[in-house]
C-alpha cells in the first residue's frame, strides 16, 4: 500500500511598522499592532478556523485512517495567544485525537540555520518546547523555514535527535530520481528524509484556482486519479503545502473546502493509498538512496534556491548586519530585546526585499506590504540601527553582570591592585605639584650698594609696634573674670 503524508506550514510574521530615520533612538516600537491583529483575525476565520474543523470532521469520519502533519512557527503561535486563542484551542482539539502530528522548526521562522548553530539550535529548542507545552506531544520531526535543506543542515538537525526531516524534491537535485521515495543525509545516514513533490502539491496550493489552467477545474477524483497513475514501484507521496491555501491562497468561492472534505473519501474507495505522519512514514518505508546537497535548497520559486530570501545586495547586507549582534544579545537578559531579537530574524522581512521580477515576481509582489524592495530595506535597516544602539547600550551597562561568581574574587583583586596604582600616581603628582609651587616663589636679595653684614640689617629693621588689645578682647577678659 502506498503512502499519502499530508504536510501543512503554519506561519504568520509579526510585521514591521514604518519606522523612519528621526524615529531611531527615540523610541523601540517596530512592531504594526493593527496589522498584526486584523491580518490574523482575518485568516483565523478565513482559513485557520474553518479548514481546523474540517480537517476535525475527517478524522472523526475516517478515524486514524486519515492523517496529517503541522509545523507551526512560534511567531504565528505567539500570534494566535495574543489575537486569536480560538485558534488555538482548535489545534488542541485536533491534537487531542493522535491522528495529528507537531513537527519541529525554528521558533521565528528564521535563517539561522545558513549564519549561527548555536541560535539555529536555541531556536529549535524554544520552538519544541512550546509545542509540547500546547499540545502535549514532543516533536520527532524536523522542518527548515521553507524547507531549507542542504547535507550540513541536515548534520545538524540529525545532531539534535530528529529521527526525519521534510525538504523539496528539487529537479537539480534528484535528476533521474524520484521524490516518491525515502532517502538519507549524506553526512549522517540515520537521519531519514521526505521529499515534496512538488507537482502535485501545487496543483493545490497554486494552480487550484487559475482559470487558464489547462486541468482547471481540479476534482477530487481527477486527482486521485493522477495518484493512481504514478510509477507503481513509487512508494509514498508527500503532498506538503502552506495551510492558507486553504480559505486564504484558494478562497472558499474556489471550492477548495468541498475538494478537501471530498478527497480522502475518493482516496480510500480502493485501497491504493494510506495516510502516515512524517514520522510514521519514516519508519515504515526503508530508504532508497543517499541523497546529496552540497548547497542548500528551499521549496520557493522556479530556482528552488535561497534567492527568495538571500542574495541581492539588499538581503545580504541587512542579513550580516542583524546576525554581527548575535554574540552581543545572547549575553543580554532583557526580555525585549530577546524578543525582538527573534522577531526580527523572521525570514519574511528579507523576502520583503526580493528584486525578483520574472519567473515568480507576481507571487512575491502579492505578499509584499511595501511599495519597493527598497523600502522594505530602509525599513528594517533604520529598525535594525535602533536595535543596535539598545544592544549596546545595554551591554556596556551589563558588563560585569556578566562575570561567574568564581571570577569575582579575580576581578576585585585586579580593581584593588588596579586603584593602588592609581593612588601611587596621585601621589607622585601632588609632590610634583608641592615641589613647583615652591620654586615659583620670588627670593629676597640683597643688593651691593647696602651692607650685607646680617646684624646691620637687624639693627637697621624698626621694631613692630605692640598694638593694644581691643574692645572686644577687653570683654572676653571681664566676662570670663565674672564667671569664675
Amino acid at each position: 500500500m502506498k503512502t499519502i503524508c499530508f504536510y501543512f506550514q503554519v506561519h504568520q510574521p509579526f510585521r514591521l511598522r514604518r519606522y523612519r530615520f528621526f524615529d531611531i533612538g527615540e523610541h523601540h516600537n517596530y512592531f504594526d499592532e493593527f496589522a498584526n491583529r486584523s491580518i490574523m483575525r482575518k485568516v483565523a476565520e478565513k482559513c485557520y478556523l474553518p479548514t481546523n474543523q474540517l480537517m476535525l470532521d475527517l478524522i472523526n469520519e475516517f478515524g486514524s485512517r486519515f492523517k496529517i502533519a503541522y509545523s507551526i512557527s512560534g511567531t504565528a503561535l505567539d500570534q494566535f495567544e495574543m489575537y486569536a486563542p480560538d485558534v488555538i484551542a482548535s489545534f488542541k482539539r485536533l491534537a487531542e485525537t493522535g491522528c495529528v502530528e507537531f513537527l519541529a522548526e525554528t521558533y521565528s521562522h528564521s535563517l539561522s540555520a545558513l549564519k549561527d548553530r548555536k541560535e539555529f539550535e536555541n531556536q529549535v529548542a524554544a520552538q519544541s518546547k512550546r509545542v509540547e507545552e500546547l499540545f502535549g506531544v514532543k516533536p520527532k520531526t524536523f522542518r527548515n523555514t521553507e524547507l531549507i535543506y542542504s547535507d550540513e543542515i541536515g548534520a545538524m538537525v540529525a545532531d539534535l535527535g530528529f529521527k526525519a526531516m521534510l525538504t523539496e524534491g528539487a529537479k537539480h537535485i534528484l535528476g533521474w530520481k524520484s521524490s516518491n521515495y525515502l532517502y538519507t543525509n549524506a553526512i549522517n545516514p540515520k537521519l531519514k528524509l521526505l521529499l515534496k513533490n512538488f507537482r502535485l502539491s501545487d496543483d493545490i496550493a497554486f494552480r487550484f484556482s487559475n482559470r487558464d489552467w489547462s486541468e482547471w477545474p481540479l476534482t477530487a477524483e481527477k486527482y486521485v486519479s493522477w495518484l493512481r497513475n504514478i510509477e507503481s514501484r513509487d512508494e509514498i507521496v508527500n503532498l506538503f503545502m502552506d495551510y492558507e491555501t486553504f480559505g486564504e491562497h484558494q478562497w472558499a468561492e474556489t471550492g477548495i473546502f468541498n475538494f478537501m472534505h471530498a478527497f480522502p473519501r475518493m482516496v480510500f474507495s480502493d485501497g491504493t493509498f494510506e495516510f502516515l505522519t512524517p514520522s510514521e512514514a519514516a519508519d515504515k518505508h526503508q530508504p532508497v538512496s543517499v541523497l546529496h546537497v552540497p548547497h542548500p535548497i528551499s521549496w520557493a520559486d522556479e530556482e528552488r534556491d535561497l534567492t527568495a530570501w538571500l542574495g541581492n545586495d539588499l538581503q545580504d547586507e541587512a542579513f550580516n548586519n542583524l546576525y554581527s549582534l548575535a554574540g552581543k544579545v545572547e549575553k543580554i537578559s532583557d526580555a525585549d530585546i530577546q524578543r525582538d531579537w527573534r522577531y526580527l530574524q523572521t525570514s519574511d522581512h528579507f523576502y520583503y526585499m526580493c528584486t525578483k521580477w520574472f519567473s515568480d515576481g507576481d507571487v512575491h509582489k502579492y505578499f509584499n506590504p511595501y511599495d519597493t524592495p527598497y523600502d522594505a530595506f530602509i525599513n528594517f535597516m533604520n529598525i535594525l540601527s535602533d536595535f543596535s544602539l539598545r544592544v549596546n547600550n545595554i551591554s556596556q551597562l551589563e558588563g560585569f553582570n556578566q562575570i561567574e561568581p568564581g571570577e569575582v574574587d579575580n576581578v576585585i583583586s585586579i580593581l584593588e591592585a588596579r586603584i593602588k596604582e592609581l593612588q601611587k600616581i596621585q601621589n607622585k603628582t601632588q609632590k610634583k605639584k608641592s615641589i613647583e609651587s615652591k620654586s615659583d616663589k620670588p627670593k629676597k636679595t640683597v643688593t651691593k650698594s647696602k651692607k650685607t653684614d646680617v646684624d646691620t640689617v637687624v639693627k637697621k629693621t624698626p621694631k613692630k609696634k605692640v598694638l593694644p588689645k581691643t574692645k572686644a578682647a577687653k570683654t572676653t577678659v571681664s566676662i570670663n573674670k565674672k564667671k569664675k
